[in-house]
């Protein structure tokens, strides 16, 4: 039995929208952030030595298969059960695409998103008088000067590239879709992703309207980026 270890409001999502995607028996153990440093509870540790979310087991023969990162999981589990599905044919010029965005969602489109979210709690948390002022100003000039033109940069990348077909990989809905979400959630919710970017619009709103989303989020349960 796959078992998801599944963090709230985290890219563990998309891992159980997967798995309804692929129709995929599955169990989920839930872990809650501390509420105050919104890092994932010491359990998950016994799980991956990392103690970070989305992680799964599966029964494998003879012993329990434990898989971390989102890309890899996605991998793992195309590979396993997918039985060619959601994964464009090898060879093709829409399985380049597949792979660099199911590398890309990581690799570049998350890191100016993670230090956004890092940098707009440094200008907002409470802090001596004194440093409040030094504190805000460094943290607006990194946004304004490095964050900010970065994932502006990368939106507009993406815009373009939904121009070219309906899905990223091409015209076919695909786990790269998948892997790209949370990155997307994400930037509608603090990056600046809105009505001037509408073909990326769109394609939230075409994975939030798909079937195996809405079933993922009840199995998930209270997830704010939806």
């Amino acid at each position: 039995m796959i078992v998801v270890h599944y963090l709230n409001n985290s890219r563990s999502q998309r891992i159980l929208w997967l798995l309804e995607e692929l129709g995929l028996d599955y169990e989920i153990k839930k872990y809650q952030r501390d509420p105050k440093t919104m890092l994932a509870p010491p359990e998950l540790k016994a799980v991956h030595p990392l103690g970070k979310s989305p992680v799964i087991t599966d029964d494998g023969p003879g012993d329990t298969i434990v898989v971390a990162e989102s890309g890899a999981i996605v991998e793992y589990l195309t590979g396993r059960y997918g039985n060619g599905r959601l994964v464009p044919a090898p060879g093709t010029p829409e399985r380049l695409r597949y792979t660099y965005y199911l590398h890309f969602a990581e690799g570049s489109a998350m890191p100016p998103l993670l230090m956004k979210l890092v940098f707009d709690k440094v200008e907002n948390s409470p802090m001596p008088f004194f440093a409040k002022p030094i504190a805000r100003s460094i943290a607006r000039k990194v946004k304004d000067s490095f964050i900010m033109p970065n994932i502006r940069g990368q939106l507009d990348f993406l815009e373009s590239e939904l121009g070219k077909s309906t899905w990223f990989a091409g015209e076919e809905f695909s786990a790269a879709d998948i892997q790209m979400s949370f990155a997307l959630e994400a930037a509608a919710s603090r990056g600046g992703l809105g009505s001037q970017y509408p073909k990326l619009s769109a394609f939230l709103a075409r994975i939030h309207a798909r079937p195996a989303y809405a079933r993922a989020l009840e199995r998930g349960g209270k997830y704010d980026y939806a």
